[in-house]
């Protein structure tokens, strides 16, 4: 996934620039290749929430943990989820190798089929564990996949972003991810995303994604991890909320964690 949980990544999405008469002169692919580097830290472990409400407002509330680990460089980032409960999907696994260029890999290990199968390209556009994130959200979309155009300026919660248009470069790509155009707002200062929307392959809106609380995981280095993420459905009524409840950066998170065999562990 090109994006949560991150995911809750999916998903998904910065650092700082100094100057201003310099920010005017960022190309649209410059604020997005920031705005996707932003949240990419060497290495995190988390334990987050994810709240599932449909139409009726009826709630399914599951646990999961999240670990992720840079490689080469930066250019892939490796994420492996797993479900902590309700039984029904607890030791449930997702593990992606977002790569910076070409397309992810993602696996999905089933406890109750003891089976662990590639998620292909025509899967991405499909429900994340019945949420309204999709296995796209879990990583960041390839650019190279995408219009990218500024719209302009709007200001979201106090913080002024950038209005971002990413269109996709041709139907299968559209097909992939599940939008045929998405607008993202990216915080000025610190190339944040404060929330998107997303249009359907017919060209009407579809979901909305508003970010809630962020955090500087790494100082040194201003990258930042989202901590709420909500999104809506528009044309169902549904809404998921993916909540980070404990994080920690951690650079030295084992290599182990990302391997196929790991994900199978119970």
């Amino acid at each position: 996934m090109r994006g949560i949980i991150a995911a809750v990544a999916i998903l998904v999405v910065l650092g700082g620039f100094a100057g201003f008469g310099a920010e005017e002169q960022l190309t649209a692919r410059q604020i997005m290749d920031r705005a996707i580097g932003a949240t990419r830290v060497a290495g995190a472990e988390a334990v987050s929430t994810m709240i599932i409400i449909d139409s009726k407002g009826r709630e399914r509330v599951r646990k999961l943990a999240q670990v992720t680990k840079l490689y080469e460089d930066g250019k892939t980032e490796k994420k492996l989820t797993r479900f902590l409960s309700p039984a029904d999907v607890k030791g449930t696994g997702l593990l992606i190798y977002d790569y910076e260029v070409e397309d992810d890999d993602m696996w999905l290990y089933m406890p109750a089929l003891r089976k662990t199968r590639r998620i292909v390209s025509s899967e991405k556009a499909k429900s994340f564990m019945g949420s309204e994130f999709a296995y796209a959200d879990m990583t960041p979309p390839n650019l190279d996949d995408f219009g990218c155009k500024i719209l302009g300026e709007q200001e979201i919660n106090g913080t002024l972003c950038w209005e971002m248009e990413l269109i996709p470069n041709d139907e299968d790509i559209a097909d992939e991810y599940g939008f045929s155009r998405r607008i993202s707002y990216i915080g000025k200062e610190d190339f944040v995303i404060r929330g998107a929307v997303y249009y359907d392959l017919d060209g009407s809106l579809h979901k909305e994604m508003t970010i809630g609380k962020i955090t500087l995981l790494d100082p040194e280095n201003k990258k930042y991890r989202l901590l709420e993420l909500l999104m809506v459905n528009k044309q169902n009524g549904r809404k998921s909320i993916m909540k980070v409840d404990q994080i920690q950066f951690n650079p030295d998170v084992k290599d182990e964690y990302f391997t196929t065999r790991y994900l199978e562990r119970e």
